[in-house]
């Protein structure tokens, strides 16, 4: 026989009543109005003052930054390299048109900006130096670049970039980084990777160099225009290279400053793509 007491349901019930809300000591939740509002106001002052705080330091580090640049960016010292159409494998049919018309709406695309009326409007510049506008007010001033620069692989000759003669155009350019100052006369030389293969590969332009004047980047804010420069290359296939997978290798040479054979990073300074060409 149990020597606990138990207690009628009805007695619980109340217990359980008097701790939500208690009318003789007029408590809630086993608390008084006036020490709930203390409580309250405790954490009220408690997080603004951690909220305040946040705010402060947030606002003292954003006055050490520059809208324009980052404070820091030694962690990418060396650009890399892109292709465009945006991929690295290029593989179609040149009999079918629609196995690369969207090889051509990308390039096409991509070129608008290059149009020869929009940067017409741009004052030119030196070739062969630096555009140093450190002192200058923002937005600073932007080189142009015309597209036609790009000769047969504009698409203002041939709107189809040489894919439908199986001779298509792949444009090179280099990653932006804001201040980067290349040395010598940094150039496109892109190789056939493959023992055997061998064709000609035709530039746009045909110096197939990035000229000085298109350096130092600023920034997207301070350079609103700016647009990189570009090198076009025109694979010369014949017959005899297609339905074959050729592996090709684009690097920057002529320039002390710029990587192209760090191994941990295989697009530090060069690409690597493939193209397969059926009919």
């Amino acid at each position: 026989m149990s020597n606990k007491e138990e207690k009628p349901a009805d007695q619980n019930q109340s217990t359980w009543k008097d701790f939500i809300f208690n009318p003789q000591s007029g408590e809630f939740m086993g608390r008084t109005a006036s020490s709930w509002a203390l409580i309250l106001l405790f954490y009220l002052v408690f997080y603004g003052f951690l909220a305040g705080l946040f705010t402060l330091t947030m606002w003292v580090m954003l006055q050490t930054l520059d809208d324009n640049a980052p404070k820091y960016c030694d962690r990418v010292p060396s650009p890399g390299l892109v292709i465009r159409p945006k991929t690295l494998d290029i593989v179609y049919n040149r009999s079918d048109s629609s196995k690369y018309s969207h090889y051509v709406q990308h390039l096409e695309s991509f070129l608008q900006k290059y149009n020869d009326v929009d940067q017409d409007k741009k004052q030119p510049c030196v070739s062969g130096t630096y555009s140093i506008q450190d002192n200058e007010t923002l937005p600073k001033k932007s080189c142009p670049f015309k597209r036609s620069l790009l000769g047969q692989c504009s698409g203002l000759r041939d709107p189809n970039f040489g894919y439908s003669e199986g001779n298509p155009c792949i444009l090179v350019k280099m990653n932006r980084i804001i201040g980067l100052k290349p040395l010598g006369d940094p150039f496109i030389n892109c190789t056939i990777k493959k023992e055997g293969s061998d064709f000609n590969m035709v530039y746009f332009p045909a110096t197939k160099n990035f000229d000085l004047m298109y350096f130092p980047y600023y920034g997207k804010k301070a350079h609103e225009t700016y647009v990189q420069p570009l090198i076009a290359v025109k694979l010369m296939l014949e017959k005899k290279d297609y339905d074959n997978v050729i592996t090709l290798e684009c690097k920057i040479e002529g320039s002390s400053n710029l990587k192209n054979d760090d191994e941990r990073d295989k697009f530090l300074g060069r690409v690597i793509f493939t193209v397969k060409i059926t009919e």
